[in-house]
């Protein structure tokens, strides 16, 4: 039997174990908790990471403890190393289940759980296809790692501080906690804050502006408190809803207004939530809201500071208004979503998150940026750049994890590049590979999350071809 391509009739011997240890895993309850002695992400995810060593070495691997923020297990020998990079963090598992969440159960041949997709379960076929490997004595020139994360869902510190501390790295390497055929390319990510100071004097003020929950994710409304003149008529518009706030609120008002010639009105706008990367799928209420501002007679500093927003941002998404319509063949335009606003009425505040396409660089957006911000009276005050991530389509690592796909699943497609950004940035050399199928439903942080016991195994061949082939590849 040709052992040098495994197919999942092969795999399918170990189904049992694996749904064994996926279980063990699963049972536990690994989302991000309080740091304590010797538990830098929490005692259950530390209680995870142990038994996912304990795993590995009931499965005959060699494995190490990076102090408890990450581990490993390996086999083969060399001097070079390719890794597979997995996690054993998940987020909350919220409302919604009809399902135990950390009780896993198999119905229709799908095993439900939080983690069985992300990234519980991918990791587990990492183990079987490495032990797949190493039962078939398979020769490997480079060893291979299995590596545990434990912070991929809120920060990755775990491989930051892998990195910081000698963990070795790969000269190639996947992270099955993405989607196949294989994602290539991922845009760099900036998420930015921007005040500024306004002095309200005159017959309109604001008192107080707040929109958004979440720097990527395209608010879905948005709502603004201010003071008028008694008898100003607000003009008409789609989607913004003009109302007088009850007495109490009113009342609980700080700033001083003169009830015989002035009111306070509420103006709100809708809008249409979608995620950050994909900002043209939604619709900004913020957005909305400062283009509505933008056409009543504010003055001086709140006038000068709401026409920069509706010019600037408004509703455009593509970077046209900040100077920066970046493109690209491979990853397609430059995003911009203005996620957060909030202002009283002293100081204004936006927090933008843009993306800039994979074939670009940092430089050629966020300085021109900050400079037409600051140009026009505002101050950074918050910069966080993620790299992107882009390795053409005609490298060995993209064609040789492609080819092992297409020859396990008979689809053509062209490797992807996306707007978000997956595990596979926290690692050099390093691309996501798997393990959602075209097609397949997205179930990863929703209720009812599962994983196809199918699928599994299907997984688990793939990653096994894809090991053969790196860690021989020349």
């Amino acid at each position: 039997m040709n052992f040098t391509n495994f197919s999942a009739n092969i795999i399918k011997c170990y189904t049992k174990d694996m749904i064994r240890h996926l279980s063990a895993l699963i049972r536990i309850r690994s989302v991000e908790g309080p740091a304590a002695a010797g538990a830098p992400y929490g005692e259950e995810v530390l209680r995870c990471l142990e038994k996912a060593l304990e795993i590995s070495e009931s499965l005959g691997f060699r494995t190490g403890n990076i102090d408890n923020h990450c581990g490993y297990a390996e086999i083969g020998e060399g001097d070079e190393m390719i890794a597979v990079l997995g996690h054993l963090d998940v987020v909350p598992e919220a409302d919604g289940w009809t399902h135990a969440p950390y009780d896993p159960e198999i119905v229709d041949g799908k095993m439900y759980g939080r983690g069985t997709i992300d990234d519980k379960g991918p990791v587990v076929a990492a183990l079987y296809a490495m032990k797949a490997v190493q039962d078939a004595g398979i020769p490997l020139k480079r060893r291979v790692r299995v590596i545990f994360g434990c912070n991929e869902e809120t920060g990755a510190a775990d491989i930051k501080y892998y990195r910081a501390h000698g963990g070795e790295l790969p000269v190639m390497g996947f992270t099955p906690d993405g989607e196949y055929p294989l994602i290539n390319g991922e845009k760099g990510i900036i998420n930015e804050v921007y005040e500024r100071t306004w002095e309200q004097s005159d017959a309109f003020r604001v008192i107080t502006l707040t929109g958004g929950v979440a720097g990527n994710v395209t608010p879905d409304h948005a709502e603004v408190l201010l003071i008028c003149p008694k008898d100003y008529a607000f003009p008409g518009a789609e989607k913004i809803h003009i109302t007088e706030p009850d007495a109490e609120i009113v009342s609980a008002i700080l700033v001083p207004f003169d009830p015989e010639t002035e009111r306070v009105v509420s103006i709100s706008a809708d809008g249409v939530a979608a995620h950050g990367s994909m900002p043209e799928r939604g619709e900004n209420a913020i957005g909305r809201l400062f283009l509505y501002l933008d056409q009543l007679p504010f003055t001086a500093d709140v006038q000068e500071a709401l026409r920069f927003l509706a010019e600037a941002l408004g509703m455009e998404v593509n970077g046209a208004g900040l100077g920066c319509p970046l493109e690209d063949e491979v990853s397609g335009k430059f995003t911009c979503n203005m996620g957060i606003s909030s202002a009283d009425h002293q100081k204004i505040m936006v927090r933008l998150n843009y993306r800039y396409p994979v074939t670009y660089e940092h430089s050629h957006c966020q300085p021109l940026i900050q400079k037409l911000f600051a140009d026009n009276g505002w101050e950074c005050t918050y910069s966080l750049h993620k790299p992107k991530l882009y390795i053409p389509e005609d490298d060995p690592l993209v064609q040789g994890l492609l080819q092992v796909y297409r020859d396990a699943s008979g689809d053509m497609s062209a490797p992807k590049s996306i707007g978000g950004g997956t595990y596979a940035k926290a690692m050099p050399n390093t691309l996501a590979f798997g393990c959602v199928f075209p097609g397949d439903p997205i179930v990863e942080h929703l209720p009812d999350e599962f994983i196809e016991i199918d699928r599994l195994v299907q997984n688990t061949a793939i990653i096994a071809n894809a090991i053969v082939t790196l860690a021989n590849m020349e």
